[in-house]
């Protein structure tokens, strides 16, 4: 794994320099994809292996577990619509990332946009915030799969803790498709598992289990559609439908990153979108599916709801199956959560690390972290991040875990902060369109509706963002350590953001300015080259 130095016979041809913007020697104004990302990195990702990304990030351990939490603050009804409206946010967020994307498909996926189209002060920001979120966030994977495997045995966690950090960083320092098949198998793992939830969800419900009752929509008239959450009557319904929907957006999480290997996918003009579509449709569709029949499973005010013992002991589908008497389920659920677990720390170790390979290309890290093996990985950013799972051993320790769970709480807004750079950066990539004069269907893929959609769910976004915490402004309710994980994100970003425009004194991009003359050549010489057209929703 040694690095590659660049040496004058690495520099491209002059042809090629077209992709970046400052010549071949100086990556860091490269706002397209940069000769070292090309050079250095392998395309290993396919279509396939994207769609399945995206589910496998957003299908996690929330799915199974926390859906009757949901189902606890804001009633069946409550929970359903909680989750309808967080679906077509994150409708809104993919098509807007493929939109984007298929132009710009470079490694670091929204925060390299927001530098082409804001600001490189926003890139930075919001791109050591992701660094951040995701070395804290492979640590409390690990910590969470110990805990489920303590529904089994009381083996000493640190066997555990030792077995997944090795097993990680073995997925995340291989060649690129070696994790995109690991991602795959996981992610069909949870679909069949979904599926099968759902359908012996309905066979429960409708009687179908010898012995178990008929249950239809009972638990829908008493205790009743809505949950009255914090204070009584109608308002109290809404505090339970709005406190479900700040909690569904974290249920989401990991669909953003599915464009942050751009470089490392076979034709990602095509691919990225495609991915992004799919991945919207099926997981808007298990989760409503799953929201709609764990709200006919289970009472909202079942007790059995308010554990908090993070295994499969908590999943409404196995409080069901439970009371039907099937005794298998809790081991299947906790075998493929652990699963999850896993599937979501590989996750972020691949956007972590691209992320940070992304801002070292820009001049916004060390340029230790652009070294590559043979292979195409760069192995400094992984080697760093696992230098960070070693922070799992501090859930020994009842003091330590408490100030690592305080660190991983300083990064609980960073989706929507995530969410909000996505589809800013798709309001200016219009936006730039249209005072240059550039109809949309330059764009190699586009749809009509999404500027509007863009523009709503960052509305959406901000509002979410700036009341995630609202129940510790309610009278008696008030928690310094739920204020700190729901807001202190928030002046993070802002931070870094003023501390890099200060030091670097960047400029906000006029719409005027933004390149996007070179940005269509090289996609359209990208789609000619591959034989194809561009693509329109």
């Amino acid at each position: 794994m040694a690095p590659q130095p660049v040496e004058d016979s690495d520099i491209p041809s002059d042809d090629f320099c077209q992709t970046n913007l400052s010549g071949p020697r100086d990556d860091h104004d490269g706002d397209l994809v940069t000769w070292a990302e090309d050079r250095d990195l392998k395309r290993g990702l396919a279509e396939r292996h994207l769609s399945m990304l995206g589910i496998a990030g957003a299908i996690g351990t929330g799915l199974f577990l926390s859906l009757g939490g949901a189902i606890s603050t804001g009633g069946p009804l409550g929970a359903l619509l909680g989750y309808a409206v967080v679906g077509m946010i994150v409708c809104a967020v993919q098509f807007a990332l493929g939109e984007v994307s298929a132009l710009l498909p470079v490694t670091g996926s929204f925060v390299r946009h927001a530098e082409f189209l804001v600001d490189p002060a926003l890139g930075f920001a919001v791109g050591w915030n992701l660094v951040y979120g995701n070395i804290l966030s492979i640590p409390s994977e690990i910590t969470a799969i110990c805990v489920l495997f303590e529904f089994w045995t009381d083996i000493n966690p640190s066997v555990f803790i030792v077995v997944f950090i090795i097993a990680t960083f073995v997925v995340g320092i291989a060649f690129i498709r070696v994790f995109g098949e690991v991602e795959y198998f996981f992610a069909v793992l949870k679909i069949l598992l979904v599926v099968f939830l759902i359908i012996l969800g309905l066979v429960i419900d409708l009687g179908g289990i010898p012995g178990t009752p008929r249950i239809g929509f009972a638990y829908w008239q008493n205790p009743g559609p809505f949950v009255e959450y914090i204070t009584t009557g109608n308002w109290g319904k809404f505090l339970g439908f709005w406190g479900v929907m700040t909690s569904a957006v974290f249920s989401f999480a990991g669909v953003e990153s599915i464009a942050m290997a751009a470089a490392e996918t076979r034709d990602p003009r095509r691919a990225i979108p495609r991915a992004c579509k799919n991945v919207f449709l099926r997981v808007v569709l298990f989760y409503m599916l799953s929201v709609l029949v764990v709200g006919m499973l289970v009472r909202s005010d079942d007790p059995a709801l308010g554990n908090d013992s993070g295994t499969a002991a908590t999943s409404p589908f196995v409080l069901a199956a439970s009371a039907a008497g099937i005794p298998a389920i809790p081991s299947v659920v906790n075998a493929i959560v652990i699963t999850s677990a896993w599937s979501a720390s590989n996750q972020a170790l691949l956007s972590g690390t691209r992320v940070l390979y992304g801002l070292a290309l820009k001049g916004q890290a060390p340029k230790i972290f652009l070294r590559t093996t043979s292979w195409g990985t760069p192995y400094v950013c992984v080697l760093l991040f696992t230098a960070f799972m070693f922070l799992s051993f501090m859930s020994l320790s009842n003091g330590a875990m408490t100030v690592f769970w305080w660190l991983v709480d300083l990064t609980a807004a960073g989706v929507l902060v995530s969410w909000s750079t996505i589809l800013f950066n798709h309001i200016r990539l219009k936006s730039a369109m249209s005072k240059q004069g550039f109809p949309v269907s330059r764009l190699p893929w586009h749809n009509a509706w999404t500027i509007y959609s863009s523009y709503a769910a960052l509305f959406m976004c901000i509002v979410i963002l700036l009341t995630g915490g609202f129940e510790v402004f309610t009278k008696g309710n008030w928690d310094p350590s739920q204020f700190v994980s729901s807001y202190l994100d928030i002046p993070l970003v802002i931070l870094a953001f003023v501390i890099w425009k200060f030091l670097k004194k960047t400029q906000f991009v006029a719409l005027k300015d933004i390149p996007l003359e070179e940005a269509f050549k090289q996609a359209d010489t990208d789609i000619t080259d591959v034989g194809g057209s561009h693509l329109v929703s």
